[in-house]
Parts: C-alpha cells; sequence; structure tokens
C-alpha cells in the first residue's frame, strides 16, 4: 500500500465578506490561489478558522483534514492536506477556475 503524499496549497482570504464562498483565483505570493471569502471578520483567528471549515466543505472533506501551515495574521495563506484524496487536485482546480461552492453551511454545496 503506497502512502499519498500530503498536498500543500496557496489561499487568499477575504474577510468581512456578505457570504462565505470558495472559489476564484489570486495571484498572491504563494503563487495562484484559492480564493476563500469568509463573513467571519480578521480578529483573533475568527477568519482564518472559518476559511478552513469552508474550504474543508467545499472540497468535500471533514474539516480536521484541512490544516494552516502558514500565514495565521495574513491573508495570504498556506493549507495542508496530509492525506489527501486521490482526485483532490481536480478539485483544487475545480474551485481555482470559478466554480463557486458556497463554504458556509447556508445552502447546499
Amino acid at each position: 500500500m503506497s502512502q499519498v503524499e500530503a498536498v500543500t496549497f496557496a489561499v487568499r482570504v477575504r474577510p468581512g465578506a456578505s457570504r462565505t464562498a470558495v472559489g476564484g483565483r489570486y495571484e498572491g505570493p504563494h503563487g495562484t490561489a484559492l480564493v476563500v471569502a469568509v463573513n467571519a471578520p480578521a480578529v483573533d483567528g475568527r477568519a482564518t478558522a472559518a476559511a478552513l471549515r469552508a474550504t474543508a466543505e467545499a472540497l468535500g472533506l471533514r474539516r480536521g483534514a484541512v490544516v494552516l501551515r502558514t500565514g495565521e495574521t495574513s491573508r495570504d495563506k498556506v493549507f495542508t492536506i496530509a492525506d489527501p484524496p486521490p482526485d483532490l487536485h481536480d478539485r483544487l482546480r475545480s474551485l481555482r477556475d470559478g466554480v463557486l461552492r458556497d463554504g458556509g453551511g447556508s445552502g447546499p454545496a
């Protein structure tokens, strides 16, 4: 049984949005980032926590599968998924290329 390597990807968080959504691309310091808009404010880590939840939900993963690697206090973050599903790269590409997914639990994704 072969072990799948962790997947690391850049995320651009947009706190204070009118609704939580995951999708789109942003050319940032860590390369092409997935845009995650959250309605949580950028205070006391609330936007980061909301971005982790929204990203996991949009990718169809459990919340604990998505971990912050860098960028705790920045809008530009790097997330890691230690045990990714085989089609994770396709899921990420789909979201970055504009297939917007609701990531806030306010409706079906």
